[in-house]
């Protein structure tokens, strides 16, 4: 009998729902629930304190002890972490913080992923309505390949473009440090090999140079920016669910465009405002123009307004953190509909750039900054002075 043929005879009544459910789940996870916490503790090595801690990252809740809720991809899974560790790539820490960060990235792609496939099934349940839970299965266990397919496609077009940035902005090259970090190990090696009393005295050639960043955190320079929609309180109230989601979506298709266009990268949403980030001031800069020229121009986008900042940032898990994150989301609450604010040291990124116009405003108090001053970003015009020419109000 077919998985779908299974799913079938489990819809005939409510007898089999636990059947189809159970069936639907391990077509999902690629086999049933097998083990216990201790189970898996013996089977991959893996503490049980350890374990539950991942688990709770990722997500889920720790089970009782004698209950089996882990399959055997959840071994491997176990295994596969523990290897990270042990190769020197991640460490016990950032592998938790790694599963905090898969888990909250992949739960909201998933919950999207069965919501669309669901509302695509309810939409011609036909004359049984038991058909809804086979015909699940039978939508799932065809589109889960084509899925992971496409999701492996796109993760790998990702790493392709971080790694291609990441190149580029090594200045002293990453790959040439790592080559005689290599040589020089090979060399120690065979050192202590001939004369083993030296061991305590030997050093490497390279010592001293910083290593690749590790446990998935970083600190770097960039260029960070918040745009949200004016008026967007106000604006649900009078919205019903169908309108409210027809505007986010074209408020997040526009935004994502520019800042694709741009060369930048959208670190998330929230709400009703869009968090990104660039290498660069100067094409920030652009991104948050062409945003409130094409709101002017789109009826179906709300006003938007924009707050830029640039300085150091950690960068942890694909998520930003630090002082300029924190100035850009205050510029943005207190800009004025279509326009963009920056701060001092965003607008002395862009000294000696004849593109922009930049007004020095007064200074505002906003939460954690008593005097933060924000500075107008405009197109340079014929006639204003440009960037290196800044004015005061």
């Amino acid at each position: 009998m077919s998985v779908a043929e299974s799913g079938q005879e489990a819809a005939a009544g409510p007898a089999g729902d636990d059947e189809l459910h159970q069936a639907i789940e391990e077509m999902l996870l690629d086999g049933g629930r097998l083990w216990t916490r201790r189970d898996i503790a013996e089977r991959s090595g893996v503490g049980p304190e350890r374990s539950a801690q991942i688990w709770r990252a990722l997500g889920f809740p720790v089970a009782d002890d004698d209950a089996r809720v882990f399959t055997d991809a959840d071994v491997d899974a176990l295994r596969t972490g523990e290897r990270l560790v042990e190769a020197g790539i991640v460490t016990a820490e950032s592998a938790t913080g790694m599963a905090r960060a898969l888990g909250h990235h992949l739960s909201r792609l998933a919950e999207w992923q069965m919501q669309t496939l669901w509302t695509w099934i309810s939409q011609d349940p036909g004359d049984d309505d038991s058909r809804g839970g086979a015909a699940l299965m039978e939508h799932a266990a065809r589109l889960l390949p084509e899925m992971e397919m496409l999701q492996r496609h796109v993760w790998r077009r990702h790493l392709a473009a971080h790694a291609g940035r990441m190149l580029a902005a090594d200045g002293e090259g990453l790959l040439r440090r790592s080559a005689r970090e290599s040589a020089a190990d090979t060399r120690k090696r065979a050192d202590t090999a001939e004369a083993p009393e030296r061991r305590a005295g030997a050093t490497s050639a390279v010592g001293g140079e910083p290593g690749p960043p590790r446990g998935g955190a970083e600190i770097r320079h960039l260029a960070v920016g918040f745009t949200d929609m004016v008026g967007y309180t106000r604006m649900t109230r009078g919205l019903d669910s169908t309108e409210l989601a027809r505007v986010l979506d074209r408020f997040e298709t526009v935004v994502g465009d520019v800042v694709a266009e741009g060369r930048g990268r959208v670190v998330k949403t929230i709400g009703d405002e869009v968090f990104f980030v660039c290498e660069s001031a100067s094409a920030a800069a652009g991104m948050a123009l062409e945003l409130t020229a094409r709101a002017e121009r789109d009826r179906t986008v709300p006003q938007l307004r924009t707050g830029l900042a640039h300085g150091a940032v950690l960068s942890r898990f694909g998520d930003v953190y630090g002082a300029a994150v924190n100035i850009a989301a205050r510029l943005t609450a207190v800009a004025r509909p279509d326009t963009v604010l920056v701060d001092t040291a965003f607008a002395g990124e862009l000294a000696g750039t004849t593109s922009y116009s930049l007004k020095v405003l007064r200074p505002v108090s906003v939460r954690g900054y008593s005097r933060l001053r924000p500075v107008l970003l405009r197109p340079a015009r014929s006639g204003e002075p440009s960037a290196t020419k800044s004015r005061r109000r």
